[in-house]
């Protein structure tokens, strides 16, 4: 069996030996379709991976709502009637909505982009201040680098504490200075330290992002006099729930909570991380496969030309193919070759292909990182999965490639081909 298996392998090698030259043009084509698939996908999944990197740090199934003024008259209220929601409106809706998982209301101190002087000892510094609740990292991730985030004891006792970006942190304390346990002054008053944080990602809203302070969102309402009133509602789309869904399903909640005719356009604002998530992955879903399948074409075009080149191999091994026929090589193992013969070489051409694809990918990723933030364009990649399945339809071009020079070689009659000079 060993002594087959060797004599086998000389046969596949001599594929390539007996003209080194045609064999290797002939399986460029291979090599550079695979090679081309294997770098075309791997850019798009490193354009897939900057720009959701680049969406910042909401989670995927995030989604903000906020009130503005109405556009239709609707029972006895007239248009232009301005809305706001308060803590009974949100309560109202984590009861009736089938859509969220987490409703957290937000405040943010002078109203949406408003900034605040915020005093520390003899440092001031502008930042935005917001009233949250102790799940509002579920929906804004944070990495807490010293002391704790709000908790919900902070909110029931109405607690004047506070958690501080990492920028705050910077402008407002001394370098060394632990602000645990220190005071900031917010128009008149003071906040105890409890946490600093940083923002996840590195773009430009999560720079601002560490320019912010948060305090009990119960706290907020008593020390600045907005009571019960709420801002905006940071919430979390459950699981398998369709992104356009939730949102149309939440504004119509909150229009007929707050008296508002179902139709208008206005009343209510709405963006969702989800929706722009699963935009986003239609959109790079399709870039992988017009990827594939501009990549596959460039194989099949390889494949064909090594179909040509064993075409012509036969020809030349016409008399070689007749002695094997006559010497009692039956059909199949006839077949069996000339098909091992060229999967071997489209095999070979193409891991070679994969490897230089792959090794290519490594290195701009691996330059990419020495070289800090590269935008739009992360961490270059393809899965297991990807390249089994360019394994298998390559496999499967062989495997057709190798059918026609094998109904070729099987066509050749012994005696013909003892009598032919070739």
């Amino acid at each position: 069996m060993m002594g087959l298996d060797r004599d086998r392998l000389i046969e596949l090698v001599q594929v390539v030996v007996r003209n080194p030259l045609r064999a290797f043009l002939s399986a460029l084509g291979v090599g550079w379709g695979l090679f081309m698939i294997i770098i075309t996908v791997g850019a798009a999944r490193g354009l897939e991976n900057g720009v959701k990197a680049d969406m910042g740090n909401d989670v995927a199934n995030s989604m903000f709502a906020w009130t503005m003024s109405t556009s239709i008259p609707y029972k006895g209220y007239q248009r232009g009637r301005w809305l706001e929601l308060d803590i009974d409106d949100v309560k109202w809706l984590e009861a009736n909505t089938q859509h969220l998982d987490l409703v957290c209301p937000e405040i943010q101190l002078g109203g949406w982009q408003g900034t605040n002087n915020v005093i520390h000892g003899k440092q001031s510094g502008a930042f935005d201040v917001s009233g949250a609740i102790a799940r509002y990292q579920e929906v804004k991730p944070m990495n807490i680098t010293s002391g704790r985030f709000l908790n919900q004891a902070d909110l029931d006792a109405e607690r004047k504490v506070c958690v501080i970006g990492s920028r705050v942190q910077d402008i407002l304390f001394e370098f060394g200075e632990n602000p645990l346990g220190e005071t900031v002054q917010i128009q008149g008053v003071l906040f105890r330290v409890v946490g600093v944080y940083t923002p996840k990602g590195n773009d430009e809203d999560a720079q601002n992002e560490a320019e912010s302070i948060y305090i009990p969102f119960t706290t907020f309402g008593k020390a600045f006099n907005t009571r019960d009133r709420v801002g905006w509602l940071s919430m979390l789309i459950k699981d398998g729930v369709d992104a356009e869904e939730a949102e149309e399903a939440t504004k119509q909640l909150i229009k007929s909570r707050l008296s508002v005719h179902p139709d208008d356009p206005r009343a209510i604002g709405c963006w969702s991380m989800a929706e722009e998530f699963q935009k986003a992955e239609l959109l790079f879903s399709g870039m992988r496969l017009i990827s594939l399948l501009f990549g596959s074409l460039a194989l099949l075009a390889g494949v064909i030309g090594i179909t040509n080149i064993m075409l012509i191999s036969i020809k030349e091994r016409t008399k070689e193919l007749g002695i094997r026929r006559s010497l009692g090589a039956t059909p199949i193992r006839i077949l069996r070759q000339i098909i091992g013969e060229t999967l071997f070489l489209t095999l070979l051409a193409g891991l070679c292909g994969l490897v230089l694809g792959v090794g290519l990918l490594e290195a701009v990723d691996g330059y990419l990182e020495g070289g800090g933030d590269a935008g739009v364009f992360r961490h270059p990649e393809i899965d297991f999965g990807t390249v089994l399945t360019v394994l298998c339809i390559l496999l499967g071009m062989a495997i057709f490639a190798g059918i026609l020079p094998a109904l070729r070689a099987l066509a050749i009659k012994p005696v013909e081909a003892l009598r032919s000079e070739g």
